[in-house]
């Protein structure tokens, strides 16, 4: 029996904000190493090292990966959205600028907020957790708003490809929650979804025309390292957990903080300038997070529930 929690405790708060910072972080890292590395080759180096060290991880803590209990067919469905996702995030950088898409991306909480209560009622949330939802989303929009230009024609094709990212991202979190997959263990859960994208990335990287290579500076395997073990493996590791444990709409609008810390690492690592927009946009985020993240009383939850049921 899985326990599962109503709200997110210090534990959860802690793995949350660990993770959304180090996903910040990686992406200097990707920004740092794809002018030496192009991008889909990098993510098949990433998930086809994530496989192998989540395979050794499971064989040291015997966790099985391949036994027969139902969650083929929901492995394969989030596997192919975890993977569409990033093929839309490559793609899309390709005619959109990062600022743009990730804004677009970055719409994901409010699919998982939308869709998921209808599966799991639980999941439902009130008015004032919509209303820092959209605050914090304001945040991530007002922190990249300077830079989002005048668009063409074919920006506009990169975003359209950055909102299906963000739809895919939520689509993900779905499937995990409301397939047998709700019931697998972490490690299973993030199998299918690394393995499914080894196996896609390196054919769109073909097909794409990158060229393939090892011979790459130590910064970048340095880079390329820190992506795969901590990005790949740990970091995706602890969300599954954390999925199995606590509500996705929640947890969710913590993802808000990982282009923030992207900025703020630019700013700390890349010597950006510090901007009073970006001040404000952490503010805003925070006090979103805060808004969706206020507990519920047990009657208005069980109203709530029993709305939806």
């Amino acid at each position: 029996m899985i326990e599962r929690k109503n709200h997110l405790d210090t534990r959860a708060t802690t793995l949350l904000l660990a993770c959304c910072a180090f996903w910040g972080l990686q992406q200097i890292l990707i920004k740092t190493t794809v002018t030496e590395v192009p991008p889909l080759w990098q993510a098949s180096i990433r998930m086809t090292g994530a496989v192998l060290l989540l395979w050794l991880w499971c064989l040291w803590r015997r966790v099985p990966l391949f036994e027969r209990d139902g969650t083929l067919a929901g492995g394969l469905i989030a596997g192919l959205l975890f993977a569409g996702e990033f093929v839309c995030i490559y793609i899309g950088l390709q005619h959109t600028t990062a600022s743009r898409l990730t804004v677009f991306l970055y719409t994901s909480p409010f699919v998982v907020a939308l869709l998921l209560p209808r599966f799991v009622p639980a999941e439902r949330l009130r008015g004032v957790q919509w209303l820092g939802l959209a605050i914090a989303f304001t945040g991530v929009v007002l922190a990249f708003s300077e830079s989002f230009g005048h668009s063409g024609t074919g920006q506009l094709h990169g975003d359209a490809l950055a909102l299906v990212a963000g739809v895919l991202w939520g689509l993900t979190t779905l499937a995990i929650r409301t397939t047998r997959l709700a019931t697998a263990s972490a490690e299973k859960t993030l199998f299918y979804q690394i393995a499914v994208t080894a196996a896609v990335s390196p054919l769109l990287s073909l097909a794409l025309g990158e060229r393939w290579g090892f011979a790459y500076s130590g910064y970048a395997w340095f880079s390329i390292s820190l992506q795969t073990a901590i990005g790949a493996f740990a970091s995706y590791l602890a969300w599954m957990w954390m999925l199995r444990h606590y509500p996705a709409t929640r947890i969710s609008s913590f993802t808000f903080l990982t282009p923030l810390f992207a900025l703020v690492f630019g700013v700390v690592l890349l010597d950006e300038p510090l901007t009073l927009q970006l001040v404000l946009a952490l503010a805003g985020v925070a006090l979103g997070i805060v808004l969706v993240n206020r507990r519920t009383s047990p009657t208005v939850q069980a109203e709530s529930i029993h709305r939806a049921s």
